[in-house]
């Protein structure tokens, strides 16, 4: 896990980053644009989470990725080319496969786009952004999109307590396990309750919802931000204008066709990349850096202190 820098940008500049990441890769169905936002969420997400954003991939996405596929074709039956017919004469052709891969890769790159979405867009900065807007609306919103962390991290304490006095799910038959996964949940719902009592005496002793409250915030949009929302609107816009007028238009159904390659869809693409990758170019610019300080430290340590200084004098003659 890395230090990202992209994080310590106004939260504006993140909610419109990812606003404009995450509706692309919903609606535009050009394979290149796809395969340049899959790439840049999964090398994104890899920089932020480390080990378990590519264990995450492994166990849950890749499984993912093969059922959706398989599913378009069983029950999808469209396109020209014909590659054989199943038992129940229904033909399976290669658009459909096609199709449903693309849905599948598209499903996978909303989702890892939402898991950076989580780790960059904390609860204060939602409610920053939105706290005078929709007030209640943006507490809701931040509370559950801390929901689920938070029940994972409780249930982990709450499972190792009970694994130290032999009442863990991996102890006894099926019977008693049962009983101890019952008790664990039992456990955390009466701490999720407790906990929700907790932030409500919390939220009421500090004046939520009264008239003229006010709130503390650290957040400045200083110069960088402004040059980084303006790159976002400058690629965004671009990309979208470049859509709207059919530049990136690709169909698979019944027969698969897009527009011309020209050089127009090639700056397109570019400008695609340039969004999407962002973050990666912020965090690579810092690391180098951050390594070329290292350095100028490491080259300084080796010089001796004693190198620059004069010559000891004596009575202003220097000794021979």
């Amino acid at each position: 896990m890395n230090t990202d820098a992209f994080s310590a940008y106004h939260p504006a500049v993140s909610m419109l980053y990812f606003v404009l990441v995450i509706g692309l890769a919903m609606f535009m169905n050009h394979p290149v644009c796809l395969g340049i936002s899959l790439v840049c969420a999964l090398v994104y997400s890899i920089y932020l989470k480390g080990k378990k954003a590519v264990r995450f991939e492994l166990l849950y996405m890749l499984p993912l990725l093969i059922i959706t596929a398989l599913i378009n074709p069983a029950f999808s039956h469209q396109g020209v080319t014909i590659l054989t017919y199943l038992p129940s004469g229904n033909p399976l052709t290669l658009e459909s496969i096609l199709y449903g891969i693309f849905a599948a890769f598209m499903l996978i790159t909303v989702i890892t786009w939402f898991s950076c979405f989580n780790v960059v867009m904390t609860s204060d900065k939602f409610v920053y952004l939105f706290g005078r807007i929709i007030p209640a609306l943006s507490l809701i919103l931040s509370m559950s999109l801390r929901f689920v962390p938070r029940f994972a991290a409780q249930v982990k304490v709450i499972s190792n307590a009970q694994k130290c006095v032999g009442r863990d799910v991996s102890n006894g038959g099926i019977i008693k396990r049962a009983k101890h996964g019952i008790k664990i949940i039992s456990v955390l719902v009466t701490w999720a309750l407790e906990n929700a009592i907790d932030t409500a005496d919390s939220m009421k002793s500090r004046g939520y919802g009264l008239p003229g409250r006010t709130a503390f915030s650290i957040y400045r949009f200083e110069s960088r931000d402004k040059k980084a929302l303006l790159f976002l609107l400058l690629c965004g816009g671009g990309v979208i204008t470049g859509a709207a007028l059919g530049k990136l238009h690709f169909v698979y159904m019944p027969i698969m066709s897009g527009a011309e390659f020209d050089i127009w869809q090639a700056g397109l693409f570019v400008l695609y990349f340039a969004l999407c990758a962002l973050p990666i170019l912020m965090n690579g610019k810092e690391d180098v850096k951050w390594k070329a300080i290292q350095k100028r430290r490491e080259s300084g340590s080796r010089q001796s202190p004693l190198r620059d200084l004069p010559s000891p004098t004596l009575n202003g003659n220097t000794p021979r």
